[in-house]
C-alpha cells in the first residue's frame, strides 16, 4: 500500500515539510496567516469532525500546518494519517487503505490515531467504510477529519454518524472577510484613509490566498469551476447562460422564471443550478421578509466574496457594476455575523436584513429618504461599518 506512504512522508522522513507542495507554497507566500478554523476542530479522541468550504480556501493547507502541529506532540509518527480521497477511485481501494493502516498500526502498538480524510465529496458512498469501521470498534476512539467542498453532501454524510460524533464539530471555511483581510494585512482600523484603500484592494482580491499574494487569476478560478461542474455532470454551458443573464440583472430582485425565460430553459433547471453555485459557496439566494419569509417572492443573488464575482463576470465577458459588489459584501458579511440574511422591498427596497439590523448600501443607487430604522451606507461608509459590526 505504497500510496499511504507517498501521503503520509512523515512516516519516514523528519525534513518532509521541505518538499511538501503545499507548505512550500504556503511559506513562500509573502502575505500568510494561520488558519483560525483549526482551532474550532475538536481533537478530543472519538471526535468526528466535518471541515467543509470552498476551493481554493486553503482547507489541504490548513490540514498539513494541523499535521505539523500534531507531530510535534505526538509520541509515535504514525499516529496520524492523511488521505486525498479524490485519488481513490472506489470504495474498495478506500477499504483496504484503512484496514491496512489499521493493521500498520496494530504493529506499531498505536492505541488511537488523527485520521484525515480530504475532499471527501469527491468519493460516494466514502461514509459507509468509515461509520462501518467506527462500528466494528475499529475507529471508534479516533480523532476523524472529513473535508469536502460540497457543503450539502459532507453535511448530509454528517447526519449518517448520529450517536458517533463524540465532541466533534462543523467547521467552515470560508474566505477572509474584511475585518480579517484587515488583520491579515496589518492595517490599523482606526486609520479611515488605509481603510478605504484596504477595501479598495479587497474588492479586487477577495479573501482567498492566492489571489491575495497574485499567484491565482480569474483565468485559473473558472477552469478550476468549470472542472468542478464536469465532475458532478452539470453543463458548463448552462451554468454560463445563467451566470451571464443574473449578472444583467442583478442586484435587482429576480424570479428563476425570468432568468429561464431568457435562455430558453425551465424554471426547474435554473433553479438546480443555483443550487449547486449555493452548495460550492459560489452565490447564495436571498429571500424576501416582511413579517415573515416569503419563499415564492423575488429572490436577490449575491455573490460569496468579491474575487468570485470578478472571476466570473470575466467568465462571461460582462462588466461587475460597483452596486453590486458593494451590496453582496456588505449582505455576506451580515450572513456571517447573523447566520440569515434577507431583503424588503415595497415603496423602497432594503438590501440586507439580518437579525434586527436593516441596511442599504447607496454605492451607485439614487438617493431616498428612508425609515429612520434603516442604517444607510454611502461607499466611504462600508469599510469602517464592517470592521465595526464584527468587532461588537
Amino acid at each position: 500500500m505504497r500510496i499511504l506512504w507517498l501521503f503520509n512522508p512523515w512516516w519516514e522522513s523528519e525534513d518532509w515539510e521541505r518538499r511538501d507542495k503545499h507548505l512550500v507554497e504556503y511559506n513562500s507566500m509573502e502575505i500568510r496567516w494561520f488558519p483560525e478554523w483549526l482551532r474550532r476542530i475538536s481533537l478530543t479522541p472519538g471526535s468526528v469532525n466535518f471541515v467543509v468550504g470552498p476551493r481554493q480556501v486553503g482547507k489541504t493547507t490548513g490540514l498539513k500546518i494541523l499535521v505539523r502541529k500534531l507531530l510535534s506532540e505526538a509520541d509515535e509518527r504514525f499516529q496520524i494519517l492523511y488521505m486525498d480521497l479524490e485519488l481513490f477511485a472506489n470504495l474498495s481501494e478506500l477499504r483496504e487503505a484503512l484496514l491496512y493502516y489499521l493493521h500498520l498500526r496494530e504493529e506499531e502498538r498505536i492505541k488511537n490515531s488523527f485520521i484525515i480524510l480530504d475532499e471527501v465529496s469527491s468519493l460516494p458512498e466514502w461514509y459507509r467504510i468509515v461509520k462501518g469501521l467506527i462500528d466494528l470498534g475499529k475507529m471508534k476512539d479516533d480523532v476523524i477529519v472529513a473535508t469536502g467542498s460540497s457543503s450539502v453532501n459532507i453535511l448530509k454524510h454528517a447526519e449518517s454518524f448520529a450517536g458517533r460524533r463524540g465532541e466533534g464539530r462543523d467547521v467552515y471555511t470560508l474566505p477572509l472577510s474584511f475585518p480579517e483581510f484587515v488583520r491579515v494585512m496589518g492595517i490599523d482600523p482606526r486609520r479611515q484613509d488605509r481603510l478605504i484603500d484596504a477595501f479598495r484592494r479587497y474588492l479586487i482580491h477577495g479573501g482567498f490566498p492566492k489571489p491575495i499574494n497574485g499567484i491565482f487569476s480569474e483565468d485559473d478560478f473558472i477552469k478550476a469551476f468549470e472542472r468542478e461542474l464536469t465532475r458532478i455532470d452539470k453543463s458548463v454551458e448552462i451554468a454560463k447562460k445563467i451566470i451571464s443573464t443574473f449578472l444583467d440583472m442583478v442586484p435587482s430582485a429576480l424570479s428563476y422564471n425570468s432568468i429561464a425565460q431568457k435562455i430558453g430553459i425551465s424554471h426547474k433547471t435554473v433553479e438546480s443550478y443555483l443550487e449547486v453555485f449555493q452548495d460550492l459557496f459560489i452565490t447564495k439566494v436571498i429571500f424576501y421578509k416582511s413579517t415573515d419569509v416569503i419563499f415564492r417572492k423575488e429572490k436577490k443573488i449575491m455573490f460569496r466574496d468579491p474575487f468570485i464575482a470578478r472571476s466570473l463576470a470575466f467568465w462571461c465577458g460582462k462588466e461587475l457594476r460597483k452596486d453590486i459588489l458593494y451590496e453582496n459584501v456588505v449582505q455576506e458579511h451580515m450572513l456571517r455575523k447573523f447566520g440569515e440574511v434577507y431583503y424588503y422591498r415595497n415603496k423602497y427596497e432594503i438590501d440586507c436584513i439580518a437579525n434586527d439590523m436593516k441596511i442599504e448600501v447607496k454605492a451607485g443607487k439614487p438617493h431616498r429618504r428612508y425609515p429612520k430604522d434603516v442604517v444607510v451606507l454611502e461607499e466611504e461608509d462600508v469599510p469602517k461599518f464592517l470592521v465595526e459590526v464584527f468587532m461588537h
